[in-house]
């Protein structure tokens, strides 16, 4: 086995299950999730092929589970060469973590920052660390506003814990949530590439994939249809693919070895763009500065 170590969240379906099998040729992977026996599940298939793998507790949406869970990465001692933040959700009414905090935001953007500067300090130079967002934080995308998506309504880090967004935004239940911490995924990825040139900050947008368990809160049909009618043929259709097809994808660009940071990939592994907004170094860097203002207001645990 290789002596490198992938970090991933979110590694117990979608794309993150097939991820982690196939990072698991690479290297060592650690993973991280909040269910116990889904992980082994993980670890354990991983294993049976010859692979290596950790498993580590962690509730995204928890800071304190947060911090506990970098810990224990830290003290394995394992050589990290990359962290790939995957785990995201995408509920369809509102809810709160237990700071009453918007579960979607605190999830997807809060949880993944705080693990993310966490580990920081512990990363050899040229580690690969890798978010996974979405390309409907993008107004003018046009595959995301024909499914009534309105980009990304961000007011502030705060108002954003609270569910609040810019008036004049989707009708689609979570749409507003769900846009908006992307967007500030993306926005960190940017920022921290600037910030911190001795390690490497891309993202990824894997494309549609009707197959994940993103839409776990559909009904029991539509899941169904979307795992087995049209999940084969996503990766012919232009914007979308499959977790088998993203998870190829996605492995090359976490074990990729060239200096490219601050990179915006897509569905194929192509360099993107994002919206106009995300790309103002003022507005991204605005983002993880009241990120952290916020953070800076939750006592440690």
């Amino acid at each position: 086995m290789p002596d490198r170590t992938y970090v991933i969240t979110g590694p117990t379906s979608g794309f993150g299950r097939r991820t982690a099998l196939e990072l698991a040729k690479h290297g060592t992977v650690v993973l991280v999730g909040r269910d116990a026996a889904k992980l082994n599940d993980v670890r354990e298939g991983i294993e049976s092929s010859g692979g290596e793998a950790v498993s580590v507790l962690c509730d995204l949406s928890d800071l304190t589970s947060v911090r506990r869970a970098v810990t224990q990465i830290i003290e394995l001692g394992l050589p990290i060469t990359g962290v790939l933040n995957n785990a995201g959700i995408f509920p369809h009414r509102p809810r709160t973590n237990a700071v009453g905090w918007d579960i979607a935001y605190a999830t997807n953007h809060i949880g993944p920052f705080v693990f993310t500067e966490a580990l920081v300090p512990h990363l050899e130079d040229g580690t690969q660390v890798v978010f996974i967002v979405s390309a409907v934080e993008d107004p003018e995308r046009k595959p995301a506003t024909m499914a009534g998506f309105r980009g990304a309504r961000y007011i502030s880090a705060e108002a954003s814990t609270r569910g609040e967004w810019k008036p004049g935004g989707s009708k689609l239940p979570g749409a507003d949530a769900y846009a908006t911490s992307k967007q500030c995924n993306l926005a960190t990825v940017l920022a921290f590439a600037r910030e911190t040139p001795r390690l490497r900050f891309n993202a990824i947008e894997p494309g549609f994939a009707p197959g994940t368990n993103l839409g776990r809160d559909a009904s029991p049909f539509l899941r169904l249809l979307s795992k087995y009618v049209l999940s084969p043929p996503a990766p012919l259709i232009k914007y979308w693919t499959n977790p088998g097809t993203a998870a190829r994808m996605i492995t090359r660009i976490v074990t990729d070895e060239s200096d490219a940071t601050g990179v915006y990939y897509d569905e194929k592994g192509r360099p993107m763009r994002g919206s106009a907004q995300v790309h103002d170094p003022a507005f991204n860097a605005r983002v993880v500065a009241e990120t952290r203002a916020l953070l800076g207001t939750v006592p440690a645990r």
